[in-house]
């Protein structure tokens, strides 16, 4: 096998992606998915599954333009008979039914939107034996925690009910039949209590944090202030009613992971919180089928647990 150039110095971190996180095993059939924009990550990643003795294909679709939209017929079935998925694609297949039947059939699988060469050299080469531990502990409090209160220094001041709901815990083990997150993995993620959650969320954003606020009440977002948050509006109102649910709560658990103006990476920074609006239904007790699932990074965030601070201005208090 001859390896261009261009691939070398991604190799390392997809091998460890594909030893590391996903178990590729010889013989095993890997649908590596891409659009224009990826295709060398694609390409990477068969190289790496190949290397492994897996029958992988390469399979190039077009840029969906969002987040949470459907891929292509053909695309989504080569996904459902697949062993292993890896998804280079610019927009999320994660909140997708696509994704969804692939993972329920016993496929395991990454999904690493807006991926960068960056990400591979640095927090996919993380000791994702401590992300998962760390994961864990937050989960842990999730889990058991009734109402949730996060604020920061920007200005949100947003309460949300975990009542009931069991967190997900991205920590980079896609090693079984049906797991799948992120690459880079780290993070705790829950679907709140769709029919609860006041207050305010801050648009927090590298160079322009406090600019665009969203007012949310009864779990949706119901007004938008601010430039940033007025392009956001636009873009759920293209989808529809659906998308102003709040979907999700994440806690970032990636100690190489930095803010970079990527979600796919902030996302799992170290004392970063985010929030998402739309689909939920990949979470556990998650109602909310929608064509989008769109994160908001809230940065130096203060999240209390029933009146018990888990994080502290952008400092995580678990245990670990």
């Amino acid at each position: 096998m001859v390896v261009a150039l261009r691939h070398l110095e991604l190799l390392e971190g997809a091998m460890s992606a594909c030893k590391q996180n996903l178990a590729v095993k010889e013989c095993e059939n890997v649908v590596v998915v891409a659009d224009s924009e990826m295709v060398v990550y694609g390409e990477t990643f068969v190289y790496a599954a190949e290397m492994l003795g897996a029958d992988a294909t390469l399979v190039l679709m077009k840029d969906r333009g969002r987040h949470g939209a459907e891929p292509p017929k053909p695309v989504a079935a080569a996904m459902e008979v697949a062993d292993v998925f890896i998804l280079t694609t610019t927009h999320s297949l994660s909140h997708t039914e696509a994704r969804r039947r692939a993972t329920e059939r016993g496929g395991r699988g990454a999904s690493l939107p807006g991926v960068t060469k960056q990400m591979f050299l640095e927090p996919m080469m993380a000791d994702y034996q401590y992300v998962k531990r760390l994961t864990e502990a937050v989960a842990s409090v999730m889990d058991k925690g009734r109402e949730v209160r996060l604020t920061s220094p920007s200005g949100t001041d947003l309460t949300l009910s975990l009542d009931g709901r069991v967190a997900m815990r991205d920590d980079g083990d896609y090693t079984r039949p049906g797991l799948w997150g992120n690459l880079p993995a780290g993070e705790a993620c829950i679907a709140p209590v769709e029919s609860d959650g006041e207050g305010i969320l801050v648009l927090d954003f590298i160079g322009g944090a406090g600019s665009s606020r969203i007012t949310v009440k009864g779990g949706r977002a119901v007004s938008f202030k601010g430039d940033e948050a007025k392009r956001l509006e636009g873009r759920l109102r293209e989808v529809g009613d659906c998308a102003f649910q709040v979907a999700e709560l994440g806690v970032g658990t990636n100690p190489r992971a930095r803010l970079v103006g990527n979600v796919l990476e902030d996302e799992k920074v170290m004392g970063t919180v985010h929030v998402a609006f739309g689909d939920n239904a990949s979470f556990p007790g998650g109602e909310n089928r929608c064509g989008i699932h769109v994160d908001l990074i809230v940065l130096k965030p203060t999240m209390v647990v029933d009146g018990v601070e888990v994080m502290r201005e952008g400092v995580l208090l678990v245990n670990v």
